[in-house]
Order: structure tokens, then C-alpha cells, then sequence
């Protein structure tokens, strides 16, 4: 049985949904950056990767259209490597990992490229929303249309996790994501972006201009519980 190895690995930042520096960054751009960092850390022969596999939770509009494979033509691989796009929803980067752990395994391929991409910013509030339900599901499986929200309310109330337990976990979460950048934990895993970026400004309106991001943004150093604790809640109750 062959082994399979990971050999090189690379992200973008974490931006902001629609204030941050990836608001107008297409699919292909965004997961562009990151195989092409991962295959030169790698040092391999960008014509010997057999597939790229990438998972899109929202693979549509501006991460529609096999963005596996426009991703992997931004990156400057051959276009004799294809691409495949997977979409397990929040699980969609680690699915394409495994799946391409088992062709390895399998003896199917010899080098693969496997990750995700998601644009909340280009993508959420454009979904095509036409006939995005089917009735027979919404009638004896509603349950599958749950939004995240709703899914965590069930899985607080099943397992009694109150709010406060949750206040503590996301302070401690904060605390722990802030001290880790501050010691340049993620440095070696990240690489430095730079984009056009959509600016709303009191004066001129709406502008683009350019940014380079090199750091999660979102982090809030000095969070503490009692900070968070009189946050209205997403849903009710």
C-alpha cells in the first residue's frame, strides 16, 4: 500500500465578509494564490500534478463554474491539469484532503493538489435562489434546509450547552487565535496577498483601491467574557 504525504501546504488570510480586503477577489484569484504558494513550496514539476481538487461550499457565481479548475489555471499550472470541485458544505476543503489521500493510497495518482475556497463577499447575497428547495424534502425532510444558526440551537439544546459556556469558549478562542499571531504562530503557513479592494467612503461613496493582506483579520486582541457577554444574540431566546 502506498503512503500519502503531504508535502507542502499554503493559505491565504482570513478576511472580513464584505469590509475586508478579499470583498471583490474572484474565486479563481483567491484560490489561485494559495496552490501556487503550496506547489512552489513543494518544488515540484507543476506538469506532474496529476488533478486539483478543491471543496466550495457556495460553488456558484463568483466560485461557480468548476472554480477547482479556474483556480488552477490562475495559479499558472498547465492547462493539461485538471480540476474537480467538491462541495460537502463546511467540510468541502478537508473531503477533497481525503479523497485525494485515497487515490494516493490507491495507486490512482501520484500527485494531487487538494484544499477549499470560499467568497462570502461575492457569493451569499448573489445566490440564485430559484427553486432552491424541493418540495417533497421541505415537506417530509425540512431539516435539510437548516441554516448553521438553527443547527447550533439544536445542538445546544440536545447537549445543554448554555450560553454562557459558549461566551467563555468564543473569549478564550479570541484570546488564544490573538496570542498566536502575535507570536507569528501562522506566518510560515500564510502568504501575503495583494488585491483590489471595494472602500465605502462618506465623501467620494463607493471606491476601489489596492491592498495587500498578510494577517488574519477578525482577531480582536484584549476580548474577554465580560465583553462579549451583553452581545445580542444571532437568533432569539
Amino acid at each position: 500500500m502506498t503512503a500519502a504525504l503531504i508535502v507542502s501546504t499554503a493559505r491565504t488570510p482570513l478576511a472580513k465578509s464584505w469590509k475586508g480586503a478579499f470583498n471583490m477577489t474572484h474565486g479563481a484569484t483567491l484560490g489561485g494564490f494559495a496552490i501556487k504558494a503550496a506547489v512552489e513550496r513543494a518544488g515540484v514539476d507543476p506538469a506532474a500534478i496529476d488533478d486539483v481538487l478543491m471543496g466550495c461550499a457556495n460553488p456558484e457565481g463568483a466560485t461557480g463554474m468548476n472554480i477547482a479548475r479556474q483556480a488552477a489555471l490562475r495559479a499558472g499550472l498547465p492547462v493539461s491539469v485538471s480540476g474537480a470541485t467538491v462541495n460537502r458544505f463546511c467540510s468541502s476543503g478537508l473531503q477533497t484532503i481525503a479523497m485525494a489521500a485515497q487515490r494516493i493510497i490507491a495507486g490512482e495518482s501520484d500527485l494531487l493538489v487538494a484544499g477549499g475556497l470560499e467568497s462570502i463577499s461575492c457569493v451569499q447575497q448573489e445566490m440564485n435562489k430559484h427553486m432552491i428547495a424541493d418540495s417533497w424534502l421541505v415537506e417530509h425532510k425540512p431539516a435539510i434546509y437548516m441554516s448553521m444558526l438553527e443547527t447550533a440551537e439544536n445542538v445546544a439544546k440536545r447537549y445543554g450547552i448554555a450560553k454562557e459556556r459558549m461566551d467563555e469558549y468564543g473569549a478564550a478562542s479570541q484570546q488564544k487565535a490573538c496570542a498566536a499571531q502575535e507570536a507569528g504562530k501562522f506566518k510560515d503557513e500564510m502568504i501575503a496577498c495583494t488585491v483590489t479592494a471595494g472602500v465605502a467612503d462618506a465623501q467620494l461613496g463607493l471606491r476601489t483601491k489596492e491592498v495587500t493582506i498578510s494577517a488574519d483579520e477578525g482577531l480582536r486582541p484584549g476580548t474577554t467574557v465580560d465583553a462579549i457577554r451583553g452581545i445580542r444574540p444571532a437568533l432569539p431566546g
